[in-house]
């Protein structure tokens, strides 16, 4: 392809992993600038975005040496100047501009040492009579949002294209693509602008219409530009409507084939996997529910004991996804499923994250049963020797009906009698490799697989459960216990510090005890935070009547272990500590937190944070401390954490403002695919046509035959065999 050489071409693929002219074409600008307004210099501020200016290089200042060497040129269009700086390849930029010479520039201005300037800008030259004719903007900046994109919209509701076609043909705006590039690729002069010019070089080439990649009645139904103007007009587009319509069609088919490959999935998984057949609710279940049961389950509770029962007995292998909130009494609903699997004969193991949550359950499950005769035991890398020996000897034998555990449960040499169900507590720190090990586990009665049960206290949004979870079927507990009365959440700054303490204070004569949560262990320079030992320091001088633990990430394990027992045990008032103690222990007397730096965490953080006080009959406090100076969206998010204990809400809030990427529970490791296009966080409409599309193609062609939907499965089977681990989505 014109401008591709060899070197161009393998920087193409180490950097951006384009090798095709296919993946050309999928690599999508992420912003659109309206190329058709020009700016005056004398309206230019050094806090504006990117801005065009037409003009001329006056003059030329070479300044520093060696690597601090940098070109000045002096840019003005008659109403002022601007410098345009380089710092980068010298050579080039001294051959390739002249001064006298109209140039049209673009790029992001900014202000240093009183002078306004644009570092490495785009730059080309302007053809004479638009440069006699720009000294007044020419049309109004179409409104984009803060990611460049054309403003949201409802698909369905977008002008048919016989409404539509001609649009934007008088005058014409020239939306110009921004592309990605790597700071490697812009030091060889791979730059955005030659992107752009590579893309129209390959458009050139392409004279026929692009094959389309959707079955023709998802295009009608849904109102879809074809594939090929989509394309063309992602990169190049020929009206704003245009664009609109151009990202529509191509954000429904990734997230189409995304949802399809997901639901197929699931549906094969129903049809050839059998499930253990759990048919009896027997003495285990009973005596545990009319004896021993802490106190009466709640409606929700209820509903998913009953949900989970009827997978378990369907003779289909379960999964499932257990969402509630910290506290709303999911190892409970597990223990009850686990007595189910005890009565049918077969074993459960229980998969935690830490070792510490591990402890937690393995003492709340033996608390729960108390003399009932069921072995519960814990496997983690500290059980060794002796121990190790008989707790696996139980399982082969059989005597163990319960095990508690980390990873350790699914390494080699764990072998279990009968395996029935697997419980793994917070999904995100498994992959699905991991859950498919245990699987096989069980020495008895291959051909079937254990029921499975995913628990998480991370609330997780409809539209990201729908694909980072698209096979489980899905239980929630949306009711808190019964005693239990909802955080109070209260938002103080720094400077109101005295008045936090008194209010620490006023709890602690109480009885009661105190979370002070910093989001650092040493004080940096860089970051003006609140720093946990200086932290400790303080609360040891401002409260000497009282004992304060200290916990973080860089204590060993044993140490951290003794100071969480300290506070657990009510022998310390105050804990000092970083978020190491957002999956932890349980301390039911509680009922402040403090969390310092709040603007430093994010909502499902806060949220998670939270979730420690609460846990006993006394009201609870969340106190978030910020300095006074933080931005809009951040006092938004505060804000969002006062009015609502809502994990849920919580979540989509969180989704909405971080990104998927960034989500607290549900990092990129979560994600097994990269959305070029679509953004789950913004596109949940799109997310759920899509998927009630997809659905509606698998039951309609279940065998994969009917000839309309042959391009569909063909396209799905060409991107399974893509680089993306489309088998980790489900």
């Amino acid at each position: 392809m014109q401008g591709v050489g060899p070197g161009r071409a393998e920087l193409l693929e180490k950097e951006i992993g384009i090798k095709t002219m296919g993946d050309m074409l999928n690599y999508y600008p992420y912003r659109y600038v309206d190329r058709t307004k020009f700016y005056r210099i004398a309206e230019i501020t050094g806090n504006m975005p990117h801005v065009q200016l037409c003009g001329q290089i006056m003059s030329v200042e070479e300044f520093g040496e060696g690597h601090h060497k940098r070109i000045v040129g002096h840019f003005s269009d008659g109403s002022g100047f601007i410098d345009l700086v380089w710092f980068r390849g010298l050579k080039f930029v001294s051959k390739a501009y002249k001064v006298r010479t109209p140039y049209i520039i673009f790029g992001k201005p900014t202000v240093f040492n009183g002078s306004l300037q644009i570092s490495h800008p785009d730059i080309e030259e302007a053809p004479t009579e638009l440069y006699y004719n720009t000294l007044k903007p020419l049309s109004p900046t179409l409104p984009l949002n803060e990611e460049g994109d054309i403003p949201s919209y409802n698909p369905l509701s977008l002008p048919s294209p016989d409404r539509e076609r001609g649009a934007g043909e008088e005058g014409k705006p020239s939306f110009r693509p921004h592309y990605h590039t790597t700071e490697r690729m812009k030091k060889s002069f791979l730059v955005s602008s030659t992107i752009a010019k590579l893309m129209g070089n390959l458009f050139k080439l392409i004279t026929q219409p692009l094959p389309e990649t959707l079955p023709q009645p998802v295009v009608e139904e849904y109102h879809l530009m074809s594939y090929d103007e989509a394309i063309r007009n992602i990169h190049f587009p020929t009206s704003a409507e245009a664009l609109r319509r151009a990202q529509a069609r191509l954000k429904f088919e990734e997230l189409f084939y995304v949802q399809l490959n997901i639901l197929r999935y699931a549906r094969n998984r129903k049809q050839k996997e059998n499930g253990f057949v759990f048919s009896t609710v027997g003495n285990a279940f009973n005596t545990f529910y009319h004896h021993y049961l802490p106190f009466q389950l709640t409606g929700a509770q209820k509903r998913v004991v009953r949900e989970i029962r009827e997978d378990m007995r369907s003779g289909r292998q379960m999964n499932r996804l257990l969402q509630g909130d910290v506290g709303s009494g999911k190892t409970l609903v597990a223990l009850l499923c686990a007595l189910i699997a005890i009565d049918n004969g077969y074993q459960t193991v229980i998969m935690a994250p830490t070792e510490i949550l591990a402890e937690q359950h393995l003492e709340t499950l033996r608390n729960f049963v108390g003399d009932m005769s069921l072995r519960i035991e814990l496997l983690t890398g500290s059980v060794k020797g002796k121990r190790r020996k008989e707790v696996l000897q139980g399982l082969i034998d059989g005597s163990v009906h319960i095990l508690i555990g980390t990873h350790a449960v699914i390494e080699d040499g764990v072998q279990f009698r009968n395996l029935g169900f697997a419980i793994i507590d917070e999904q995100h720190r498994f992959g699905v490799a991991q859950r498919a090990k245990l699987w096989n586990k069980t020495t008895e009665q291959r051909g079937s697989f254990p029921h499975v049960l995913v628990m998480t206290a991370t609330p997780i949004p409809r539209t990201l459960a729908m694909t980072l979870y698209g096979d489980l079927d899905v239980s929630v507990i949306d009711e808190l216990p019964p005693g239990r009365k909802p955080i109070h959440t209260i938002h103080r700054f720094l400077a109101h510090l005295n008045d936090i303490y008194a209010s620490m204070r006023r709890e602690l004569s109480l009885g009661r005890q105190v979370y002070v949560v910093y989001p650092l262990i040493e004080e940096t320079e860089k970051l003006d935070l609140q720093d946990l030992e200086r932290g400790y320091a303080q609360m040891c001088d401002a409260f000497p009547e009282y004992k304060v633990s200290r916990v973080h990430g860089k204590l060993k394990s044993a140490e951290k272990d003794r100071e969480m027992e300290a506070f657990a045990s009510g022998r310390t008032q105050i804990l000092v500590a970083t978020t190491v103690i957002e999956v932890g222990v349980n301390v039911p007397n509680a009922s402040v937190m403090i969390i310092m730096n709040a603007e430093r965490f994010g909502l499902s953080q806060l949220h998670q944070l939270r979730g420690r006080v609460g846990r006993g009959a006394d009201q609870s406090y969340c106190i978030l401390v910020t300095k006074y100076e933080i931005s809009a969206t951040t006092r938004r998010r505060l804000q969002i954490m006062v009015d609502s204990t809502d994990g849920f809400e919580i979540a989509e809030e969180d989704l909405k403002l971080r990104g998927p990427g960034d989500l607290e529970g549900t990092q990129q490791s979560g994600m097994a695919f990269d959305l070029k296009i679509a953004n789950i966080a913004r596109d949940g409409q799109i997310l759920t046509y899509a998927r009630a599309s997809a659905q509606r193609l698998i039951d309609t062609d279940p065998t994969e035959s009917l000839p309309e939907y042959q391009i569909a499965w063909q396209r799905l089977n060409a991107l399974r065999e893509t680089n993306i681990n489309w088998g980790a989505i489900s």
